[in-house]
């Protein structure tokens, strides 16, 4: 019996502190107040958008005199049919193949060079030259696509390109550079790395200062190099980082910088579609011809899929490795 009453009295005191737990309080408003904005603009430009799926799954038309929501509603249905023209279409492979590879290349070296530069800069004893050097990385992150590519140009441009004088003046023959179409992949593959490894790598320096500084105290005590101190200590500091990186990137390996195929390679000639589309940019040129905004719009959402599957099977995989690593 008095176990009986013992059992009973903690199952009231249970009830009666979560009953407390579910108050609201002050801190609760607060929080509330804080993500509200963020709330807002996500309902905004996030979920009400996705309305528009519908398109992928009519065969959309203007009626004149009507608005956007009356030609969505009185358009046709067309099944899955947008969807079959995709899949039929003969650059469905190139496009894949180009968006994927050049993503892979992205992910890992976008792992590998920042954790690196990271791990350098951690090392280094003056304060003034890392954040030098910092600033001097990060910088090219807050520039757009469109001033790069003029950059670029600068660089690459036939007649007074700083790369074919430099030809010139060793008695080399110019390269036409949007017409040689081997150089581009290395090309956009260092633009996307100059561009974007100074963020990552602030990210990654950011873990690294966070790492409790009397584990490198001990090491030393004990002996250790500096290679040791970052193989033992610094690396797996920053592993749940790496990891959540690489699942956030996995997670968007079907999309691609439009700035970077489209503005850098100036629009994408015909000579470089082979090395330098993808499906952004098929679908902003589809848009621009009389390519039915139907069929886009499948392509988009083929996009948006594939990414959500990748990223929860990227989850997933990390999970059964490592479950404290991953995301969800």
């Amino acid at each position: 019996m008095k176990k009986l009453n013992d059992d009973k009295s903690d199952k009231k005191a249970e009830k009666v502190k979560t009953k407390r737990k579910r108050k609201w309080t002050k801190d609760d408003m607060e929080l509330t107040l804080l993500a509200l904005p963020t709330t807002i603009w996500y309902i905004l430009f996030c979920f009400l958008p996705m309305f528009g799926i519908i398109i992928a799954f009519k065969n959309y038309k203007v009626f004149p005199g009507h608005g956007f929501f009356y030609n969505l509603i009185h358009s046709q249905w067309s099944g899955l049919s947008n969807f079959e023209f995709l899949i039929k279409s003969n650059v469905l492979y190139l496009l894949l193949r180009n968006t994927i590879l050049y993503n892979i290349v992205f992910i890992i070296l976008g792992i590998l060079i920042p954790v690196t530069l990271a791990i350098m800069i951690s090392l280094i004893y003056s304060k003034r030259k890392s954040k030098i050097y910092q600033t001097m990385m990060f910088f090219p992150h807050f520039m757009s696509w469109v001033v790069v590519s003029y950059f670029v140009y600068a660089f690459l441009s036939i007649d007074k390109g700083m790369l074919n004088g430099i030809l010139k003046m060793f008695g080399r023959d110019i390269v036409q550079w949007y017409m040689e179409p081997k150089y581009w992949p290395f090309i956009l593959v260092f633009m996307q790395l100059w561009k974007t490894v100074g963020y990552s790598m602030v990210v990654y320096l950011a873990s690294i200062t966070g790492i409790d500084t009397t584990l490198y105290e001990a090491a030393v005590i004990d002996g250790a190099t500096k290679w040791q101190q970052v193989k033992y200590i610094t690396i797996p500091g920053i592993k749940t980082v790496a990891v959540m990186m690489f699942i956030l990137n996995v997670g968007k390996i079907f999309y691609s910088d439009f700035g970077l195929f489209y503005q850098v390679t100036r629009e994408i000639p015909s000579s470089l579609y082979n090395v330098a589309s993808t499906i952004d940019t098929y679908v902003f040129k589809a848009l621009q011809s009389n390519t039915p905004i139907g069929m886009t719009a499948a392509a988009t959402f083929f996009q948006s899929v594939a990414c959500c599957i990748t990223i929860l099977l990227a989850n997933w995989i990390v999970s059964k490795i490592d479950n404290e690593s991953a995301i969800i």
